[in-house]
């Protein structure tokens, strides 16, 4: 038995502001937008929404890579994510990482590869 598709589930008190938010501004395109269920792509990776959450923050293990962090964070910012935490390189690791918590309540981990 093989999966046809791998998915990634998070929930959204508004549909359509959860997907003009990860298409407009962190960069998915729709496949399907209902008010009940929508899904996203980028590539391969499909993102789906299901309505009904409550917007209690919680974390999703959701991560995302852009080219240039600051940019994304600043622009994820603007958008109407919270700031969890800023841009940060650890020492010894390849990579900055940052945290939003987009307008649901989730938390997504933005990077970018340094190494």
């Amino acid at each position: 038995m093989k999966p046809q598709v791998v998915k990634f589930l998070i929930e959204a008190v508004e549909m359509d502001r959860a997907v003009a938010f990860y298409r407009d501004v962190l960069g998915f395109e729709e496949k399907i937008v209902s008010p009940y269920w929508s899904e996203l792509t980028h590539g391969d990776a499909i993102l789906g929404i299901h309505g009904g959450g409550d917007g209690t923050p919680k974390s999703t293990g959701l991560s995302l890579q852009y080219a240039d962090i600051a940019d994304s964070f600043r622009v994820a910012i603007e958008a109407g994510a919270t700031e969890v935490t800023s841009p940060l390189q650890r020492e010894g690791e390849p990579i900055i990482l940052a945290t939003i918590r987009d307008p649901e309540g989730n938390e997504v981990m933005l990077t970018q590869y340094v190494g």
